[in-house]
């Protein structure tokens, strides 16, 4: 890599005269801009020395590699003459160029405590799905299917139960999520969510405390009181590890933080958020009792744009309170889940059409997988890589989402659970209701398709231009993100690539990437790999190999192992900032290391009281160089044990 020449394209992109800061981290670097728009992004798409580009908090970020952005740090920073400031002071000068919404602020928190828990969600609303086709009557005939087959009684009974699991003690995946997020312990966060629904509430009554009487209620299924209750666990926390002496702060500190937080939850905070989860939901539910059809076509109409804004990410707050109301017998159902299935479908019927329309190889192969995965429920691909490439696809399939979410009121097809929003879907929809979603999803599908075919076809030369870039046919990437779609430029391949096995770096829980609360990690633009939520604060080396890159900061290595593959292990999230404090390191850059050589320590406990994610990453960094790189461990794992297979191709 030319570092100096990557500096002076990255300055003539964003513009010189535009810049007001700039950082730089293990991987990035991160700009302060006077205005974002500006900014020649096709350029840095046509980049192949840049990995991606996102927006966050106030910094565009543009993602260059280990090894390499310092050394375009340093030239970026003689030829626009910046002066050079920590990650730490950018983010200071970010929040004063930046205006603060509270709005966003609160759907990205949500996003960041819900993204983690959906697949829970989505496994016991399918498992209510199929409990709801074993018990339902007039499906199969007048007798449920459990009554023509009395054998299959107890599949059914242990369905129920396992469905009811995640919604019965969603305050406890609330709390493991939300204390992550809040920067708690996330085990106390189980304990407050367990308390939350522990089986002495269901009872009733009330306590007396010193006169003060306190009515005893159970807040199985609550989601906002479980929100409200872990917040208040981690301010507690992070007060008492700072005035507590060490001594007794391991003792201590959890005591008082539960238990000051158990008696404002029962007291206060508990019915008080209970009472204002009622008012959401049941306004939610006058809302569409009262507009019916006509809301619901409005909704389909501008749900896929709800999308670009990423105000969708707050929804499943919203569908679990609908959900779990359902299920015991009062409002509605999730509308929502109708509408967004009904959307996705268009979505995905518009660039079903692209797939016909255009002759360009490379957009025809992402709008193929991308149709794909918007009928089953996935449609950032289809929508940031293919219909808003070209646009009118887009609001073509506002068309078919409005027709068919307006008829689905009509028909008053609602969602029993929770799901996959796409043509299968119909798992989670009341059993009698089934018949008409499918229809709606039908119609979806056919005018969306027809539509978008038949605009494509009078403006040719939208679709099919002379000529097609390699980036826009491309698509860039599959995973953009729904509030700031994520630009990536293609890397080399390298034939060569060899099959090994890459170990963990530490011990821990093993989870996916796509976990990681950090797009560059959680969007795998620097590559694929897997992250570790450490139990141990010691590193060692993943393979055999070379240390390629070992900061001062001591939070990032990078090594190349001596079958090739290249891997980076990250320390925390924005641990950069911490300038080395609570790290150690045993190496230094260009030393050769054995698999299981100790790479260096971090204090897990002082860097969590600082306030930072201790989420070690291990990315391969060439990963286009592999037919395949892939996460083999899941759960508990001691470091040394199997973590990532890359396959050779």
């Amino acid at each position: 890599m030319d570092h100096k020449q990557v500096a002076t394209n990255v300055i003539n992109a964003v513009g010189k005269d535009n810049l007001v800061a700039a950082a730089h981290c293990a991987t990035r670097l991160r700009l302060v801009l006077k205005d974002d728009s500006a900014v020649d992004q096709q350029a840095l798409d046509n980049n192949a020395d840049v990995k991606g580009t996102f927006k966050t908090n106030g910094q565009y970020q543009v993602i260059i590699g280990p090894g390499d952005v310092n050394n375009v740090y340093d030239e970026f920073i003689k030829q626009t003459g910046l002066k050079e400031v920590s990650t730490d002071d950018l983010k200071q000068i970010a929040a004063k160029n930046q205006k603060f919404n509270p709005i966003m602020a609160f759907i990205k928190l949500l996003s960041d405590i819900f993204v983690p828990i959906i697949p829970a969600l989505v496994a016991g609303g399918l498992l209510m799905a199929l409990d709801n086709v074993l018990t339902a009557k007039g499906l199969f005939g007048a007798q449920s299917v459990i009554q023509m087959w009395p054998a299959l009684k107890g599949v059914e009974g242990m369905v129920n139960v396992m469905s009811g699991a995640p919604y019965v003690f969603l305050p406890i995946l609330v709390g493991i999520s939300g204390a992550k997020r809040f920067g708690a312990n996330q085990y106390l966060g189980a304990f407050v969510g367990m308390m939350m629904t522990a089986p002495a509430l269901a009872d009733g009554g009330h306590w007396n405390l010193f006169g003060l009487t306190v009515h005893i209620q159970s807040y199985t299924s609550q989601v906002i009181p479980a929100l409200a209750a872990v917040w208040l666990l981690s301010i507690f926390e992070k007060w008492l590890h700072k005035k507590l002496p060490s001594a007794v702060d391991f003792t201590f500190t959890p005591l008082l933080s539960v238990l000051l937080t158990g008696f404002l939850t029962f007291i206060v905070v508990g019915p008080v958020m209970k009472e204002l989860s009622d008012l959401i939901t049941n306004g939610i539910v006058w809302l569409y009792d009262t507009l019916g059809f006509v809301g619901t076509g409005i909704f389909g109409a501008l749900y896929s744009p709800i999308v670009l804004t990423g105000l969708h990410q707050s929804f499943p707050a919203i569908e679990t309170q609908l959900v779990t109301a359902f299920k015991a017998g009062k409002g509605s159902g999730d509308f929502i889940f109708i509408v967004a299935s009904m959307a996705n479908v268009a979505q995905g019927a518009a660039t079903t059409a692209v797939y016909f329309l255009t002759r360009n190889k490379k957009m025809k192969a992402l709008s193929s997988s991308s149709a794909i995965s918007a009928l089953l429920g996935i449609t950032e691909p289809a929508i940031f890589g293919v219909n808003l490439k070209l646009k009118f696809p887009f609001f073509c399939a506002l068309v078919g989402s409005c027709i068919a979410s307006t008829i689905a009121g009509l028909l008053h097809v609602v969602a029993a659970s929770m799901g996959s929003a796409g043509f299968i879907g119909f798992l989670s929809v009341y059993a009698k209701s089934i018949p008409a979603y499918l229809l709606c999803e039908i119609i979806s599908f056919v005018i969306a398709f027809l539509v978008t075919f038949f605009y494509g076809k009078m403006h040719d030369d939208i679709v099919n231009p002379e000529t097609v870039s390699d980036v826009a046919a491309d698509g860039a990437s599959v995973a953009a993100t729904a509030a700031a779609p994520v630009h990536h430029a293609a890397a080399p391949a390298d034939e060569a690539a060899k099959t090994e096995t890459i170990v963990s770096p530490v011990s821990g829980k093993a989870e996916d990437l796509s976990q990681v609360n950090d797009e560059v990690f959680s969007q795998k633009m620097m590559g694929d790999g897997a992250a570790v939520v450490p139990s141990d604060g010691t590193i060692y080396a993943p393979v055999d190999g070379t240390i390629t890159v070992a900061y001062a900061t001591k939070h990032a290595y990078g090594l190349t192992s001596d079958d090739g593959a290249e891997v980076l292990i990250h320390v925390g999230l924005d641990t950069v900032n911490l300038k080395g404090e609570h790290f150690t390191s045993a190496v230094e850059q260009g030393q050769k290391v054995k698999k299981g050589d100790q790479l260096g320590t971090i204090d897990l406990d002082a860097v969590k009281t600082a306030g930072y994610d201790t989420t070690v990453m291990v990315v391969v960094t060439n990963t286009t160089n592999y037919s395949k790189v892939a996460r083999v461990a899941d759960g508990d794992i001691q470091h040394g044990d199997d973590l990532i297979n890359v396959v050779g191709k």
